[in-house]
């Protein structure tokens, strides 16, 4: 998967297909999760609640792109990276593919967000040098 220096396998369950029975839109949005849960995990064990100096994420905007049918049974791999990083913010684009060719592409906004008082704050110094790293 050009472009993505991190993968994840997916094969597609029951829960994601729809009474259309291909992949439910909504069930996009939690590959692009599942994916991004996997990237934070493997920078040094940060989760979307905590992203370094009780900070976590939020998400305000999602956009996805929608190019072929998944199945029940589809063995996909979906890559995940982080770009345009901020003071407070980053970018973080997905790709699925199933047989190298794409399925379905999208980005989502993420907001360094301190739950405990409720507002978004920077985003610390150690991940965005981590991130820095892992994408060049």
């Amino acid at each position: 998967m050009d472009g993505f220096n991190f993968i994840i396998p997916y094969t597609v369950r029951v829960v994601d297909v729809n009474y259309g029975a291909h992949v439910a839109n909504s069930a996009v949005l939690n590959f692009f999760q599942d994916a991004r849960i996997a990237y934070l995990k493997s920078l040094g064990d940060y989760s979307e609640m905590d992203i370094g100096k009780g900070c976590g994420i939020i998400l305000p905007e999602a956009h996805v792109k929608y190019l072929a049918e998944m199945f029940l049974g589809d063995e996909l791999v979906i890559g995940a990276r982080i770009t345009n990083v901020s003071r407070s913010s980053f970018t973080m684009c997905y790709r699925i593919e199933r047989d190298g060719e794409a399925t379905a592409e999208g980005e989502t906004v993420l907001i360094c967000f301190d739950y405990e008082k409720r507002k978004p704050r920077r985003l610390d110094a150690v991940f965005i040098k981590k991130v820095a790293a892992f994408e060049t």
